[in-house]
């Protein structure tokens, strides 16, 4: 798949006022500064689709974005933003909670990792969310640019070694840099693969 039209559509902060789920979709979310718009901007080769800042917690709605006219990219708040009041935290954890479960053209989540550190524990209990109540994902490594091939194969390793202590298989992976535009043709082809899904059903 190629991406050739990549447009902004909404913004809101309620699943029940997002676009009619006529078209699939695929979400992105991770932790704050995670490198999740960099990531969005890298597949829709595009710098300034979403927006990115050195801040974190840049993101604080729902955006749609309609893909090639045919699918729809969402970029969610980002979770686990320790600067944020717990009000806000608490509205962004409802607002969240409420999309990923309760979308229900949401073909994957796309769960963003930054790909140096070890498995986080916010991390890890938000992918137990998601599989307690059934929701499809993949987990994104990002950043995979800041270290060495084996540094990065090692990180992996000791993840996926981390998860299976839980569960009994693993979610699809992608390892990924925005920087040097890796995972891009992966990712794409994956989202290409489930699509198909989408219009066997429809």
């Amino acid at each position: 798949m190629e991406i050739n039209t990549a447009r902004f559509l909404v913004s809101n902060q309620e699943v029940t006022k997002c676009p009619a789920p006529q078209k699939p979709e695929y979400a992105f979310i991770g932790r704050s500064n995670v490198g999740k718009s960099s990531l969005i901007n890298m597949l829709c080769r595009s710098k300034y689709l979403a927006k990115t800042s050195s801040t974190p917690g840049k993101t604080q709605l729902i955006n749609h974005f309609v893909i090639n006219e045919k699918w729809y990219l969402v970029d969610l708040p980002g979770y686990g933003y320790v600067r944020s009041s717990k009000a806000k935290r608490d509205e962004f954890s409802v607002m969240i909670t409420d999309y990923v479960c309760k979308r229900e053209n949401l073909m994957c989540l796309f769960v963003l990792i930054d790909s140096r550190h070890e498995p986080q524990k916010i991390d890890l209990e938000f992918m137990e969310m998601l599989a307690n109540n059934e929701v499809p994902f993949a987990i994104v490594f990002t950043k995979a640019d800041k270290l060495g091939k084996e540094k990065i194969k090692t990180q992996v390793e000791n993840y996926k070694t981390r998860l299976l202590e839980d569960w009994e298989e693993l979610p699809s992976i992608f390892i990924t840099s925005a920087e040097k535009r890796e995972g891009r043709d992966e990712i794409l082809q994956f989202i290409d693969e489930v699509g198909n899904e989408w219009k066997v059903e429809n």
